[in-house]
């Protein structure tokens, strides 16, 4: 069973960071791109950021500006250092290894992330 083990989620007011985490086995992390999406309350998971295995990464125009993607290979791990937050990041984080837009494996538990005063 592919294990994404996403962490670093929280409470936190508007303008405030969090640094959210995914692990996964060395051969998925790899081999693949890595993104990180979110599900908003009543919404649809959407997209948020993705990394290539070569360090290249996109962006959705939302989030554009406010947080990095980043992937460390020697800990099988990626990052989204989200800074700048607001309500409307509100939502549960999760991530998965992609292949284009398309996400490899079933979702995992995902980490909530809730911005409000």
């Amino acid at each position: 069973q592919v294990q994404l083990v996403e962490s670093g989620g929280g409470l936190v007011q508007p303008g405030g960071s969090l640094r959210l985490s995914c692990r996964t086995s060395g051969t998925i992390f790899s081999a693949n791109s890595m993104g990180w999406y979110r599900q908003a309350p009543g919404k649809q998971r959407e997209f948020v950021a993705r990394i290539s295995t070569r360090g290249s990464a996109v962006y959705a125009d939302s989030v554009k500006g406010r947080f990095t993607i980043s992937r460390d290979k020697t800990e099988n791990t990626v990052f989204l250092q989200m800074t700048a937050l607001r309500p409307d990041d509100t939502g549960v984080y999760y991530c998965n290894a992609m292949t284009g837009a398309t996400a490899l494996y079933s979702w995992g538990q995902g980490t909530q992330v809730t911005v409000s005063s």
